[in-house]
């Protein structure tokens, strides 16, 4: 029997200076992602992730439109030396974008486009505040909301995995969800250095306006069936793509559905392509029976394509 398999993209966060240099110098596939970056967004892509400098890459502006373009480098970079058509795809908040151009859903010059506008809606966006609560039971964080909504508006912006939830909303909710849990057993909450409250209701308008940016695209059915963030749900038609990528901003990202919901389709392999390893650390959290590599340079690409040949008894 086949081994199922699916490609997970990161989001935010994951970003490091330096990153996709040596798949830029090792294959023409990837300087083809990094120039047509530079060409369709009108900036360096290519020198704000290989140079930096880190206060240049951290900002939402840039951050999200560098981390799709290596991932993307990275991802044609690993179909130039491997056949692999993955079952499945996701990516995590911004990833997802790198999920629906591997799906086919849209083109790399609408991919860079879209996700700039997006950055670029979400960079503008300020007020609020994010923090992680690290390896609290469904109670706890439901006391803590509750606590919190007492003050303001808070939610969850990320079910990340079992361990880590993001929470996320008005700054003085916030921090009473997190006063609230620390002093009821919860032992880490984390504040999040943000520009603003993502996946929250602070980011309605600028979800709305990307949903009238995006209108004139053209968006195709996805070739591969996408897990879509705001619901972790099978998604392949374009129409619901278009109405789930404006909604996505401004929504819960539940990343632990998606993950369990492609282990119940069966998938037993993971490959995350993009900077870092965020995603498989999560994964060991929520499907810690699964198999996960990692692409992010010319060494763990090399390392991936021969164990999966190995393993799935790929001629070389």
């Amino acid at each position: 029997m086949t081994k199922k398999i699916a490609f997970l993209f990161p989001g935010q966060g994951s970003q490091a200076v330096g990153m996709g240099k040596d798949l830029y110098e090792n294959y023409e596939s990837s300087k083809v992602v990094f120039d047509t970056a530079d060409k369709t967004l009108g900036k360096s892509i290519s020198k704000i992730c290989f140079e930096g400098p880190e206060e240049d890459l951290k900002q939402t502006v840039n951050t999200q439109p560098c981390i799709v373009t290596m991932s993307i480098a990275a991802l044609e970079a690993f179909k130039s030396e491997i056949d692999i058509k993955p079952d499945y795809v996701a990516g995590h908040s911004l990833g997802e974008y790198c999920a629906m151009y591997t799906s086919g859903v849209m083109s790399l010059e609408n991919t860079l486009k879209a996700i700039q506008k997006r950055a670029d809606l979400m960079g503008a966006t300020k007020g609020g505040a994010m923090a992680a609560v690290l390896n609290a039971s469904e109670a706890q964080l439901k006391a803590g909301l509750a606590e919190g909504s007492k003050v303001g508006y808070v939610d969850v912006a990320n079910y990340n995995s079992p361990a880590q939830v993001v929470i996320t909303g008005d700054e003085n909710a916030v921090k009473a969800a997190s006063d609230y849990m620390l002093a009821n057993g919860v032992r880490r909450v984390v504040p999040l250095a943000v520009s603003g409250a993502f996946h929250s209701k602070f980011m309605e308008n600028a979800g709305h306006e990307f949903a009238e940016f995006i209108s004139n695209f053209e968006l195709n059915n996805a070739q591969i069936p996408v897990i879509t963030n705001v619901d972790a749900e099978v998604t392949t038609d374009s129409s619901d793509f278009s109405e789930k990528m404006p909604k996505q901003i401004y929504s819960s990202v539940h990343w632990t559905q998606t993950i369990e919901k492609m282990v119940s389709e069966g998938v037993e392999i993971f490959v995350e392509i993009g900077p870092g390893k965020v995603l498989a650390g999560l994964n060991k959290k929520i499907a810690p029976e699964a198999k996960v590599y990692n692409i992010f340079d010319k060494a763990s690409l090399e390392e991936t394509v021969n164990e999966l040949k190995e393993m799935l008894c790929l001629k070389n």
